[in-house]
């Protein structure tokens, strides 16, 4: 009698071990997670700790002076500014530049797809100095844009400009990958039952690519946020008007004023973190009402 009362009991306990065996499809699970932990907080946690520690060296009243000062405000406009503006831009042509290497076959379609990745390779400082030979007043298109009243070489047009080049590659290179996986015969039953090709793209088709359009332009912005190189070249760096944050930490560090650098640096740390993590929560939410409105 007893044994039939328990043997329900062990077959759901041998039932849950053998699921959890399962689960683990690799071994060596505490050990790589240990492992990871360590690798992050190496590379990442204990540099950025070691900034607040020293910002931490402030009074409250010589920080809020080194982080907010006009010129750091000015600064902090500009950066956030042409950073939000360029991965904008970004959502919206590289969307096209990925739909059109997914979607259609033409000649030189694997030059173009090799010329997306080269601000991944090219680096920033040239791709600074390309862009300033090309808008500044005497520059191969610059000189005929001034005379028309469109000048972007020393302003924060250039700066965008700039961050647009450096951001393309983010949002193509996230997007591409998840509309090769569409399923076209959604598209097509669409299609029948009478949709527009509007329709089809909003209905469709965003709502697949919403999340990884989102981290685009997440992936964009951050590192618009953080550029230098082929930012300090092309800006003019004009105080109040086209200095950019990063730049203002480097003049501070050559003022061998390492705590205000310091509290530079942490503003701009914490507001990257706040708007990554309000896009992480927005591509959540994305996620879910997919998943709510395919169930």
């Amino acid at each position: 009698m007893s044994a039939t009362v328990h043997s329900p009991v062990s077959a759901s306990l041998g039932a849950a071990r053998v699921i959890r065996k399962r689960r683990r499809v690799l071994p060596g699970f505490h050990l790589t997670l240990g492992f990871s932990l360590l690798y992050l907080g190496l590379l990442v946690f204990v540099p950025l700790s070691l900034l607040f520690f020293r910002a931490a060296g402030l009074s409250l009243d010589d920080f809020l002076v080194a982080a907010f000062s006009p010129r750091v405000l000015a600064s902090y406009r500009v950066t956030f500014g042409t950073s939000l503006i360029a991965a904008l831009v970004n959502l919206v042509f590289g969307l096209l530049v990925a739909w059109v290497l997914v979607r259609y076959e033409f000649p030189g379609k694997k030059i173009v797809d090799a010329l997306v990745d080269l601000p991944f390779a090219l680096p920033t400082a040239v791709a600074g100095i390309a862009l300033t030979a090309l808008l500044a007043g005497n520059g191969w298109l610059g000189q005929y844009l001034e005379p028309l009243g469109v000048k972007l070489a020393y302003t924060p047009s250039g700066i965008v400009v700039a961050l647009i080049f450096i951001g393309l590659p983010f949002v193509v290179r996230t997007v591409q990958p998840v509309l090769e996986d569409a399923e076209k015969e959604l598209e097509e039953a669409a299609a029948s039952l009478g949709a527009t090709r509007a329709q089809i793209f909003v209905k469709v088709i965003l709502p697949t690519i919403a999340p990884a359009l989102l981290t685009g332009f997440a992936m964009a912005f951050a590192r618009a946020v953080g550029e230098y190189g082929s930012v300090v070249f092309i800006a003019g760096n004009m105080p109040m008007i086209s200095e950019i944050a990063p730049l203002l930490i480097l003049v501070k560090l050559e003022q061998f004023d390492y705590a205000g650098a310091a509290a530079v640096a942490v503003v701009l740390l914490v507001a990257s973190f706040i708007l990554l993590l309000i896009i992480n929560g927005l591509q959540a939410w994305q996620r879910r009402l997919t998943g709510g409105n395919t169930q």
